[in-house]
């Protein structure tokens, strides 16, 4: 069996033992003298007293009073429920841990951290300590604020990997999107069935981009899956490119499957007509950035489709954090007008929130004849 490992001494242990040696030098200070020949001669010790008298005589005892001073000196205090005066117990002052214990290294590092936090941030250092860890775990800066993703500057596309751990297949995935479509190759593609009716929606500024969220009813099916379409969004420029051209702008049609599986429809949007959809969603933008407004209304996704629906498609990635990869990509071939003005309007908000294009690294490309 092995020994237990030493305990450090702390100050706490140590001043129990000062204490705990004068109360032992006390006790025998008596004997002592006596057998002393120069020692002046032990008066005879006092009668029991009632315990109220006993308290006042050992207050008045010069060694008592030594003793609370050395207490009182190493941190310590008489501990009230003892029944004798000579137990003291050492305590931190004003509620601060100790200093040399784990506890008061906490204590400096979160104070070191938090000299300037806001009132009402409440709670104990540990428990601060314990808040940062999570924060720290959950991707925040040292400074409290999440990190944040962009498209420009020091949270732009190159280092969103670095952001934050789940970031990271936006560096390391090998199927990322978007890309430039080139060489597809032309085969006789299932059309895509696109159940599309009037639903509600609402409209949200997320701070990247505008989104419409959806109610049910809305669906593809392709290769057999069912998809819900739960929401649409834009991009300007168009962030997929065909045989190196990049559009005006693009929609994002996301649809999950009950499995959670994506696959999103690439409606591309080049200069022309107006485009009525488009409109109505522009006439119900939000005055703020990450704020949302319910419209009473109903919208046609069916507007927003061309005539011809042949597609590209390839397995590729969300092309935005976390960049998670096993996404359906379907491509429509046919670009849709979207007007001057609309454009405007979009890049008055958002003036680039394009991805830059990915390493195809080989994928296979099909393409619809």
């Amino acid at each position: 069996m092995s020994k237990p490992a030493s305990r450090p001494v702390t100050r706490h242990a140590l001043a129990a033992g000062l204490i705990a040696a004068a109360v032992a030098a006390l006790t025998v200070a008596a004997p002592a003298r006596a057998a002393d020949p120069h020692a002046a001669p032990a008066k005879a010790a006092p009668a029991p007293a009632p315990k109220a008298a006993a308290a006042g005589a050992t207050a008045a005892d010069p060694m008592d009073t030594l003793r609370e001073k050395l207490a009182t000196k190493l941190g310590a205090m008489k501990a009230p429920e003892a029944p004798s005066p000579y137990v003291m117990r050492v305590v931190s002052k004003s509620g601060e841990p100790a200093p040399g214990t784990a506890a008061a290294h906490v204590a400096a590092n979160a104070a070191g951290h938090d000299a300037a936090k806001p009132a009402g941030h409440g709670g104990t250092p540990a428990k601060i300590a314990k808040l940062r860890a999570a924060k720290a775990a959950a991707g925040h800066k040292p400074d409290g604020h999440a990190a944040h993703w962009s498209y420009a500057g020091s949270g732009g596309p190159e280092a969103w990997g670095q952001l934050k751990p789940e970031f990271s297949t936006c560096a390391t995935g090998e199927r990322q999107s978007p890309i430039d479509i080139r060489s597809g190759v032309k085969v006789d593609l299932e059309p895509i069935q696109f159940d599309y009716r009037p639903s509600g929606f609402s409209v949200n500024d997320t701070g990247h981009t505008i989104q419409v969220n959806l109610a049910g009813g809305n669906a593809i099916e392709v290769q057999g899956r069912r998809f819900d379409l739960v929401q649409f969004h834009f991009h300007r420029p168009s962030e997929e490119r065909i045989n190196g051209r990049q559009f005006d702008m693009v929609a994002h049609l996301v649809h999950k499957d009950p499995e959670g599986r994506l696959a999103v429809v690439a409606v591309l949007l080049d200069r022309g007509g107006a485009q009525p959809l488009v409109q109505t969603i522009w006439n119900n933008l939000p005055l703020e950035k990450h704020s949302e407004v319910s419209v009473r209304a109903d919208i046609d996704m069916n507007q927003l489709l061309p005539a011809d629906r042949r597609y590209f498609t390839y397995m590729g990635s969300l092309t935005t954090p976390p960049c998670s990869e096993g996404v359906l990509w379907l491509v429509l071939q046919q670009p849709m007008p979207i007007a001057q003005d609309q454009i405007g309007v979009f890049s008055r908000l958002y003036p680039m929130n394009a991805r830059p294009v990915q390493q195809a690294a080989g994928r296979l490309i099909k393409q619809s004849n």
